[in-house]
C-alpha cells in the first residue's frame, strides 16, 4: 500500500474543527498547536480514507488533496506508452468537452481510450452471478473506495460482508489487461480522490498506475492547451454507464433481475458510515433481508465525486445528462440485448451472460485486508477519563454533558477520548476556555481589588513621603536661599574688598611716586650740600689767606684777623652742617629705600589678593547661577510629583 499522503492540510487553515466534526474516521483529523499557538487541523494519512468531507465543509480552501496527474503526463512526455480508462462519469461532466478533452489526451500520446462503463457492466454481471451462485446475500457493494477503506480500517468484522468482487475500474483494467490484450500502463481518468488507495492496494494486483482525477486532469489542460481533433471512446458498453448516479448499481441489478430484488441503498459521507456502525451487526450476523447494500460514499454519486470541481457540485446539468445517457443505454439498438427495454429481466440476463460467457469469475474476484490495527483507539478507563474531565474543570455530570460539538466532537466523552488518544487536546474546548477566562476573570479581579488596595495604602504612602519630601525641598530650598544669599552678600563683600584693594594699590602706587619724588629732593639736597661743603672748604681757605695777610699786617690788621677767624669758624660749622645733612641724607635715602622695597612687595601682596578677590567674585557668581538651577530643578520636582499625586 502506498503511505504518501493524499488528503493534506493547506497553511490557510484556521483550526475551527469542522473537517473533525464531519470526519467519520475518529483521529484522521487531529488538532494541533503550531509554532504560533494557533489551532491547526492536520490529517493522518494512515487513519485518513479520503472521503472528501473535509473540502465539502471546509470554507476556507484549506484541504487539498494529491494524485498522479503530473507524472502522468510527464510519463506521456518521455514517451511512454500509456492507455486510458475512462470513468462514467467523465462524459455526464464534460458533455459538451468530452471528445475535445479526449482528443487532447490522444494529442499528448495516449494510446487507447476505454470506457469503465463496459466494466461496469462486467460488475454487474460479476455480482449476480456471485450472488447467485454463492448465495451471498446481505453483502456490501464495493464500488468505492472509500467504503472499503473505512470497513477495513474501522469495522473489521464487516469485511466478510464485502462484495468480493472487484469495483467497475478494476473489472475494466482486468478486461483490458488479460482480455484485449493491452499491454501499455493503465490511468484511470477519475472522479475520486479515495481511487489512489484501491489503486495502489496489493489487493488490486497493480493493474492501473495512475490515479488522474477530473479536477487535476481539466485544469492541466487548461493551462496546456494543445490542438486536436475529437475522439471518443472505442468500446460499447450498455446500462453501466450510470454506476455513478446514486443508486446505479441498484437500477442495473432491477434491470436484470426485476424489482422484487430488495436492495438497500446507502450513501453520503456521515450517514452512510453512521449506518454501518449502527447496523453492524446486523449486517454480520446475516440479519438483514437485502440482497446487498448499495453503499457510496458521496450523497450525489460519483458524478459529483471527492475528485471533480468544486464549481461542479451544485451543477444540475450533470445529473440531467446522466438520465439522458441512462435512457441511451436502455435503446432497442440490439433487439437481444441486455439492456433491451422489450426484454424481460430474465431475458436480459440471459442475454448478458452470453454477453460474458467467455470471462472468467475468478478473474474478477477481489480480497480484502484487515486494516483496523493501525487505526484503533485506546479507550480510557472511568478514572483516567475523570482525570481528563478535572483538567478540562468538568467536574460535574452536567459539565460532562454539554455535547456542543465546537471541538468537532459529538460529546464531550468524544472529546476526552479523543484528549486521551493525543488527537486533541483541551484548549481546543470552547467551554474550557470559557470556563479558565471566568476563573482566570476571577482571579483577576481578586488581583485587581489587592492592587486597589494596595494603592490605597501607597497612596496613603505617597502622600507622607510627598509631604516630607515637600519638607524637605522647602528646608533645602531654604538653605539653597541662604546660601544665594551668603553667596551674594560674599560677592558683594569681594566687590568691597576689590574696591578697597583697589584704593590700596592706588594709594600704594601714590606713595611709590611720592618717594621717588623724595628721592629726587634728597639727591638735590645732597648736591647743595656738596656745594655748602665746597664753599666752607673755600671760605676756610680765603679765611687761612685772610689770618696770614692780617698777621704780615700787624696791628692793623688784627680786626681782619678776627673777621678771618669767625669765617672760619662759620666755614668749619658750614661743613660740619653739611655732613650732618649728608649723613642724615643717606640715612633717610636708606629708610627711604627700604619704604620703597616694602611699598613694592606690598603692591604684590595687594595685586595677588587683588586677584583672589576677583576669583572669589567670579566663583560666588558661579555658585549663585548653580544655586538658581538647583532651585529650578526642586521647583520642577515638586510640580512632577505634584503630579504623581494626581
Amino acid at each position: 500500500m502506498n503511505e504518501r499522503r493524499l488528503v493534506y492540510t493547506k497553511e490557510n487553515c484556521v483550526g475551527c474543527n469542522r473537517c473533525i466534526g464531519v470526519c467519520p474516521c475518529p483521529g484522521a483529523n487531529v488538532a494541533t498547536v503550531n509554532e504560533n499557538g494557533e489551532n491547526k487541523i492536520e490529517v493522518d494519512s494512515t487513519r485518513c480514507i479520503a472521503c472528501g468531507a473535509c473540502f465539502d465543509v471546509c470554507e476556507h480552501n484549506a484541504r487539498a488533496f494529491d494524485d498522479d496527474t503530473q507524472r502522468f503526463f510527464d510519463d506521456l512526455k518521455a514517451g511512454k506508452k500509456i492507455s486510458i480508462l475512462i470513468a462514467p462519469a467523465f462524459k455526464a461532466n464534460y458533455q459538451k468537452e468530452y471528445e475535445k478533452y479526449l482528443g487532447q489526451l490522444k494529442a499528448y500520446g495516449v494510446n487507447r481510450m476505454i470506457s469503465i462503463s463496459f466494466g461496469a457492466d462486467i460488475t454487474t454481471w460479476a455480482y449476480i452471478k456471485y450472488i447467485t451462485e454463492n448465495h451471498f446475500y446481505g453483502g456490501i457493494s464495493q464500488p468505492c473506495p472509500a467504503v472499503v477503506g473505512y470497513i477495513e480500517k474501522y469495522i473489521p468484522e464487516l469485511i466478510p460482508k464485502l462484495m468480493p468482487v472487484h469495483s467497475p475500474m478494476m473489472c475494466g483494467a482486468i478486461y483490458a489487461k488479460k482480455y484485449m490484450g493491452v499491454k501499455d500502463d493503465l490511468a484511470f481518468i477519475s472522479p475520486c480522490i479515495a481511487k489512489k488507495n484501491e489503486i495502489d492496494d496489493t489487493n488490486c494486483g497493480g493493474y492501473i498506475r495512475y490515479n488522474v482525477t477530473f479536477e487535476h486532469l481539466v485544469d492541466y489542460l487548461k493551462k496546456n492547451p494543445i490542438s486536436a481533433e475529437p475522439f471518443t471512446d472505442e468500446i460499447e458498453y450498455g446500462l453501466g454507464s450510470i454506476y455513478p448516479m446514486p443508486g446505479g448499481l441498484k437500477e442495473n441489478v432491477y434491470w436484470l433481475l426485476g424489482e422484487d430484488a430488495f436492495i438497500r441503498q446507502i450513501e453520503g459521507e456521515k450517514h452512510m458510515y453512521h449506518y454501518l456502525d449502527k447496523n453492524k451487526h446486523l449486517i454480520a450476523d446475516n440479519k438483514t433481508p437485502y440482497l446487498f447494500v448499495d453503499a457510496l460514499n458521496c450523497s450525489g454519486g460519483c458524478i459529483y465525486g471527492t475528485g471533480i470541481e468544486e464549481s461542479k457540485n451544485d451543477d444540475e446539468g450533470i445529473f440531467m445528462e446522466i438520465q439522458k445517457i441512462r435512457l441511451d443505454s436502455k435503446k432497442d439498438s440490439k433487439k437481444n440485448g441486455p439492456w433491451s427495454r422489450k426484454l424481460t429481466p430474465e431475458k436480459r440476463l440471459k442475454a448478458l451472460n452470453k454477453q460474458f460467457e467467455n470471462l472468467k469469475l475468478s478473474d474478477f474476484i477481489r480480497h480484502y485486508t484487515d486494516k483496523s490495527a493501525s487505526c484503533k483507539n485506546a479507550v480510557p478507563s472511568k478514572t483516567e477519563q475523570q482525570t481528563i474531565f478535572h483538567t478540562m474543570m468538568k467536574d460535574t455530570v452536567e459539565l460532562q454533558g454539554i455535547n456542543c460539538s465546537g471541538c468537532g466532537y459529538d460529546t464531550c466523552h468524544d472529546m476526552a477520548v479523543a484528549i486521551f488518544n493525543g488527537f486533541n487536546y483541551k484548549e481546543n474546548c470552547v467551554f474550557y476556555e470559557r470556563d479558565l477566562a471566568i476563573r482566570e476573570r476571577a482571579e483577576n479581579k481578586a488581583l485587581l481589588d489587592e492592587i486597589h488596595s494596595q494603592k490605597e495604602e501607597a497612596d496613603r504612602l505617597k502622600e507622607d513621603v510627598v509631604e516630607r519630601i515637600n519638607e524637605s525641598f522647602n528646608d533645602l530650598g531654604t538653605t539653597i536661599m541662604t546660601i544665594e544669599e551668603g553667596c551674594v552678600q560674599n560677592t558683594n563683600d569681594s566687590m568691597s574688598i576689590s574696591e578697597a584693594m583697589n584704593t590700596v594699590t592706588a594709594f600704594s602706587e601714590e606713595l611709590r611716586s611720592v618717594l621717588n619724588r623724595i628721592n629726587e629732593c634728597l639727591a638735590l639736597l645732597s648736591k647743595n650740600n656738596q656745594d655748602v661743603i665746597n664753599i666752607a672748604d673755600q671760605t676756610n681757605l680765603l679765611a687761612l689767606n685772610a689770618s696770614i695777610e692780617a698777621a704780615r699786617a700787624g696791628e692793623a690788621g688784627k680786626g681782619f684777623a678776627v673777621v678771618a677767624g669767625e669765617i672760619k669758624v662759620l666755614a668749619e660749622n658750614s661743613r660740619k652742617t653739611a655732613d650732618d645733612s649728608n649723613y642724615n641724607n643717606d640715612e633717610v635715602q636708606r629708610l627711604l629705600n627700604e619704604l620703597s622695597q616694602n611699598a613694592e612687595k606690598l603692591s604684590e601682596v595687594i595685586a595677588g589678593v587683588n586677584d583672589k578677590t576677583q576669583n572669589l567674585v567670579a566663583s560666588a557668581e558661579e555658585t549663585t547661577s548653580a544655586m538658581d538651577v538647583v532651585a529650578k530643578t526642586l521647583d520642577e520636582a515638586r510640580d512632577r510629583l505634584k503630579e504623581m499625586m494626581v
